[in-house]
């Protein structure tokens, strides 16, 4: 799936030492994108909102 005119963010417990990043498009209607901060050219996941929320919330509780 290509996103349009997509506008990365890095995530919040991304680090200035150049470790692992994941960046993530929410600007797109109907879908989430996330990639790699290393990789910008590299692939693209695309999740569904529902999707991408459930994961987040998930992720915060552990």
């Amino acid at each position: 799936m290509h996103l349009s005119n997509p506008r990365w963010r890095k995530s919040t417990r991304s680090n200035s030492a150049g470790g692992d990043c994941v960046e993530v498009a929410d600007n797109q209607p109907g879908v989430v994108g996330v990639r790699d901060s290393k990789d910008p050219t590299g692939p693209v996941l695309v999740f569904g909102p529902a999707a991408w929320k459930s994961f987040v919330v998930s992720a915060k509780h552990r």
